[in-house]
């Protein structure tokens, strides 16, 4: 079977923050609502979108779970928070001095974990179906 896809854009409307800066971080972290953590991580990746594009919030959550499948390679822990929406949003992104035309997708935090904990998977049955939906 051969697949096309017609309506691929690869507008690519992310604009990627590195921050650093411990004092910052403890800024971005205040400003959270569950990302407090974000003081105490080495890095936290500032996913930005162009708010005017269509598709915006579906590609910068892609390449934010790309960055994350990236750093795990590397053996880097990270955690995703929620950008998109949020009311800490617009300051985040004025902390920064990002331009208007963007808005806060995601932040990541990352770094090296103290340790590592691998949580209990759902049974296949309650995540996935083959051709129709059918209760239990």
């Amino acid at each position: 079977m051969r697949f096309t896809c017609t309506y691929s854009r690869n507008i690519q409307p992310w604009l990627f923050g590195v921050i650093r800066n411990p004092a910052r971080l403890a800024n971005i972290a205040d400003l959270t609502e569950n990302g407090k953590f974000i003081a105490e991580s080495s890095v936290c990746f500032a996913v930005f979108g162009e708010r005017d594009e269509m598709y915006y919030l579906e590609d910068c959550c892609a390449a934010t779970e790309n960055l994350i499948l990236a750093l795990q390679a590397y053996g880097v822990s990270s955690c995703w928070v929620a950008g998109d929406k949020k009311s800490y949003a617009e300051p985040v992104r004025k902390l920064l001095n990002v331009p208007e035309k963007y808005t806060l997708v995601s932040l990541i935090a990352a770094g090296n974990p103290a340790e590592i904990t691998i949580s209990e998977k759902k049974d296949k049955r309650h995540i996935f179906f083959c051709e129709e939906f059918k209760m239990d």
